[in-house]
């Protein structure tokens, strides 16, 4: 990000915070219940948003050398990610062209070849049919034209994405559009994964992502967990077509304003997060960031599944293992004022921990909450404040996509 972007969003939270003021749509929205239980709908976003609309899968890293892969079935397609032997990403359905069988089982993994485990037709980390077992038995088969199915992927700027169509549309650079360069200035090829957890609970995805979409709630909700760390009733906000970012103020903002502004820089004051439509929060903070992917689960409109991925800077870990040990911060102190004051090391294990204590036990709870109070069909809306732009956003873009009229204003 431009050190002249960083300095002019930190400029504005140091105002909201000092003002006692927030963003402001100057508007409210209506938003109809529905939308989280209508199983019609459901389908609809099944189709256009997940099986038929790009999906950013990982990072660089997570195929961090040739003979890498990984197999995800987020989206309706088993797709199998993988590093050639010449440094280039794939992406496959994850079948075998005899009968269909998974070639892949695992997780993540590192090999030359993958082994259909039903009858042993054997694939290249390219794609390419090199093997069938018995085939004097079994009869002639071009090999050219039986590769695994090829899915449309691009790596670009330490991203990872993937069409779940064959035939399907993958142009970055359009799908980002003037987005694309800010996040190019993150190196996120610096990045490492150290590790990730799955959070299946009972709330539609919409409401999930609704979790990332306002600061309304900081000192209420999370008042003994991320309160202690962010201000709260501040958001510095821009959208990009569909996608948007989201910046708030940490609490050591306030550190700032002795410092002379060719030293701000924006994740020492703030986290910035990402939404990349549909279905993704990328959240970058100082040496280490987020990925969150959420997905509705297609047997159950009232339930989705989250995937959190923690990647940090190799730098920063190097350092971490450096420290002097009861130094770094541990999931038992990650939100003490006194432990952060000491050492404002993160580590993978208390940034996980956030995850756990403020998003699943806490944003993720209300979400059940309001997923039964949808389901009762006793609340038929609820409000978007003019302080909430970022649910706004996301919830029309999603509508359009669909071709579904925006939200109602409040009058």
């Amino acid at each position: 990000m431009r050190h002249d972007l960083q300095v002019s969003i930190l400029k504005e939270l140091i105002r909201q915070v000092d003002e006692g003021k927030n963003v402001d749509a100057g508007v409210q929205y209506l938003m109809q219940t529905s939308d989280y239980v209508c199983p019609e709908q459901a389908e609809k976003e099944w189709s256009v948003l997940f099986r038929n609309h790009p999906q950013l899968i990982g990072l660089s890293s997570d195929l961090s050398e040739p003979g890498s892969f990984f197999t995800i079935d987020d989206f309706g397609v088993p797709v199998l990610a993988t590093r050639d032997k010449n440094g280039q990403f794939h992406a496959f359905l994850n079948a075998c062209r005899h009968r269909g069988a998974r070639v892949a089982s695992e997780e993540k993994g590192k090999g030359s070849v993958f082994v259909c485990p039903f009858h042993a037709w054997t694939y290249s980390l390219s794609g390419d049919l090199v093997g069938i077992a018995k085939q004097d038995h079994f009869g002639e088969i071009d090999k050219s034209c039986n590769g695994l199915v090829s899915l449309p992927s691009v790596e670009k700027d330490g991203l990872l994405w993937v069409h779940p169509q064959p035939g399907g549309t993958l142009d970055v650079e359009a799908l980002l559009g003037p987005l694309a360069e800010e996040l190019a200035s993150h190196n996120f090829y610096g990045f490492v994964n150290t590790g990730r957890k799955t959070i299946e609970m009972n709330l539609n995805w919409k409401l999930a992502n609704d979790t990332f979409g306002e600061t309304y709630h900081f000192q209420k909700l999370h008042k003994n967990t991320l309160g202690q760390v962010y201000h709260g009733h501040n958001l510095a906000y821009e959208e990009f077509g569909r996608h948007h970012r989201f910046v708030t103020a940490r609490k050591s903002i306030d550190t700032m304003r002795d410092k002379p502004e060719t030293e701000w820089r924006i994740t020492d004051g703030a986290f910035v997060l990402y939404y990349l439509f549909p279905n993704i929060q990328l959240i970058v903070n100082s040496g280490f960031l987020s990925l969150v992917r959420i997905y509705p689960d297609p047997k159950n409109t009232g339930r989705s599944i989250t995937h959190v991925v923690i990647y940090f800077k190799k730098e920063l870990l190097k350092a971490i293992e450096a420290a002097v040990e009861g130094e770094t911060l541990t999931p038992d102190n990650v939100f003490d004022p006194a432990a952060r004051a000491k050492n404002n090391l993160p580590s993978p294990a208390s940034t996980m921990e956030v995850f756990t204590s403020a998003i699943e036990q806490e944003d993720y709870l209300m979400g059940e909450h309001q997923q039964l109070s949808a389901e009762s069909g006793l609340l038929p809306e609820t409000i978007f404040g003019r302080n909430e732009s970022p649910l706004h956003h996301f919830h029309n873009s999603f509508r359009e996509a669909l071709g579904m009229k925006p939200l109602v204003r409040k009058e």
